[in-house]
């Protein structure tokens, strides 16, 4: 069972530096009060930030750090399971995440999301939505039971039945399927490709036998075949190089002497081009101007326009050429493009001629490989040798038969414990014999919440609603307020459940608004008989606005209020 101890937080979300600190076990019931904003919910985040990483709200990592401080945020719960005491320490700003196990720190060397679920596995032995299920029940951001996917529902009840190692179980068995089934693929892959040696050794040992009646007459057909290969090639490589070294030389001047053309081209237009700026530049200026801008001498009208009529008239030979130029430089470029592709055909001749290098290369080995194999003649001690090499592959033939056969015997059985491992299979057994009791637990609260229905879950954990009159019902179709109860009911059977097996169990129960939500008069009192009948070892706190309504019924109170937008712990009574 996990005994929480106590929680303080600083710099989280609306709280500042000056840290909050609530001890869990000072009374058996607590009343948390404030005014909407005060930070009342803001325990269940730390809480929920501290053992899981993610706030019990729908609120982003980075906004948890208080937006003031802006670093700094801290969060530390203390709490015993058996004999043993933990501290767990997370914070953000700097980044922190801390276990410790009477007084000493677990190692950190592992990654962040292994040593959360060292945290989650082997510590509190369930995970944030189960957590939720046991632990608290709200309007913020809490998913019931009933409103969760099938698969969720069976993931609370398994690690409420403390059977969640079967699914662990079952993952690791998929992960050894796997594995076999490489092994089993490298065993078939290993046999076949023996037997295939076994054939070609079979086939070697016959060649062997009768090479030396045909040895020479195949050897010199195949070697004449390859020599006058080689003679084609060395034939074709002589006529390509000629050709390359008759127009390689000429493609390349070619484009180097028409590059240098459009180079000089370019340097010239670009001069003419400065040249017309300049032109541009003088008639603008004795357009605009009848005075100059050194000496402040007048210029004459006369003067003016005789400057721009021979301005004007030199830019218009200015452009001229200009255009003449452009002609000249589409002739080069089309010049240039012809005589490159004419280059790239003569690079294309050298490219075959290397190819043709390589696979006159290749056939001069096979000349060489078929010599050789021509002198190897056929002898009895090659012969022994082969048959020898023959046995050794048919031992491995037969060994990994073997193993083959006691790869798919092991795929049998882990076939047969994994219809076993199944939702279908001993999980639905054992949920099947805890069924009765659940659904006992769960009618027995709906009554004393003055809501009178049958309720019963199935194995697939689908809900059966019948009221007195056996008329059918769904949660869905039920207010809010029945609902409530319904969700009620579940998180205080849940909680009996976890007790009885020691799984989830644990001292705290947060309700978070619910006397402020759905329930009327008569339910918040039947709630409140519920919570009385509770074990002397459970700490319940309610989040509430009606303080009024709830005065004097539990035996403390905390009111939390906001002083210059920072959350404070106002008193404790």
């Amino acid at each position: 069972m996990i005994n929480f101890k106590t929680i303080e937080y600083q710099n989280f979300l609306s709280v500042g530096s000056q840290p909050i600190k609530i001890d869990f076990t000072d009374a058996r019931s607590t009343l948390i009060v404030g005014h909407n904003g005060a930070g009342k919910s803001l325990m269940l985040d730390a809480l929920s930030f501290a053992l899981f990483g993610k706030p019990h709200r729908a609120i982003n990592k980075p906004q948890l750090v208080n937006s003031i401080n802006g670093k700094k945020c801290e969060v530390t719960v203390e709490f015993s399971i058996g004999t043993k005491e933990y501290r767990i320490v997370r914070g953000i700003k700097p980044s922190i995440f801390e276990i410790w196990v009477d007084g000493e720190m677990i190692n950190q060397e592992s990654h962040s999301r292994d040593y959360q679920k060292l945290l989650e596995t082997n510590i509190l032995k369930l995970n944030h939505k189960s957590f939720h299920q046991v632990v608290v029940l709200g309007s913020s951001n809490f998913v019931p039971f009933m409103q969760l996917p099938a698969q969720q529902r069976r993931s609370v009840i398994e690690d409420l039945l403390d059977i969640s190692i079967f699914s662990k179980m079952n993952h690791v068995l998929k992960e050894t399927q796997a594995k076999l089934k490489d092994q089993l693929g490298e065993a078939e892959h290993e046999l076949e490709l023996v037997k295939t040696k076994v054939t070609m050794q079979n086939t070697h040992i016959d060649k062997l036998v009768k090479i030396g009646e045909s040895n020479d007459a195949k050897y010199d057909e195949e070697l004449r075949e390859v020599e006058e290969q080689i003679d084609v090639y060395i034939q074709s490589n002589k006529e390509l190089l000629e050709e390359y070294q008759e127009k390689y030389p000429v493609a390349s001047a070619k484009v180097e002497e028409v590059s240098k053309t459009i180079s000089s081209i370019t340097d010239i237009d670009k001069g003419i081009a400065k040249n017309i700026q300049t032109v541009d530049s003088d008639i603008k200026f004795y357009t605009d101007n009848r005075s100059c801008p050194t000496c402040s001498q007048t210029l004459s009208k006369h003067f003016c326009e005789t400057k721009i009529e021979k301005s004007k008239n030199w830019r218009d030979k200015l452009v001229t050429g200009k255009d003449t130029l452009q002609i000249q430089l589409e002739r080069a470029t089309a010049s240039l493009k012809e005589s490159q592709e004419e280059l790239n055909r003569v690079l294309q001749l050298n490219h075959t001629l290397t190819t043709n290098q390589s696979l006159i290369a290749q056939f001069n080995k096979r000349a060489d490989e078929l010599k050789k194999q021509k002198t190897e003649t056929s002898s009895d001690k090659d012969l022994d040798r082969a048959k020898g090499e023959l046995e050794v592959l048919r031992e491995d033939r037969e060994n990994l038969g073997n193993s083959k056969s006691e790869l798919i015997e092991e795929r049998h059985y882990n076939d047969v414990l994994s219809e076993l491992l199944k939702d279908t299979g001993i999980k639905t057994k054992i949920i099947k014999q805890y069924l009765p009791v659940m659904n006992k637990l769960i009618n027995n609260y709906l009554q004393v919440l003055d809501f009178f229905v049958s309720f019963e879950l199935d194995e697939n954990f689908t809900e059966t609603i019948k009221s007195r009159h056996r008329d059918a019902f769904s949660y869905s179709s039920f207010s809010e307020g029945e609902k409530q109860r319904v969700d009620l009911s579940l998180l205080f059977a849940w909680r009996q459940i976890a007790k009885m097996k020691n799984s989830a169990n644990t001292n705290l129960l947060m309700l978070d608004e619910v006397f402020d939500a759905s329930l009327d008069i008569d339910g918040i009192d039947n709630l409140l008989k519920i919570m009385n009948t509770l074990d002397a070892e459970t700490r319940v706190f309610v989040i509430s606005h009606k303080q009024d309504l709830l005065e004097g019924k539990f035996e403390r109170k905390l009111e939390f209020e906001r002083r210059q937008n920072f959350t404070q712990l106002k008193s404790i009574s």
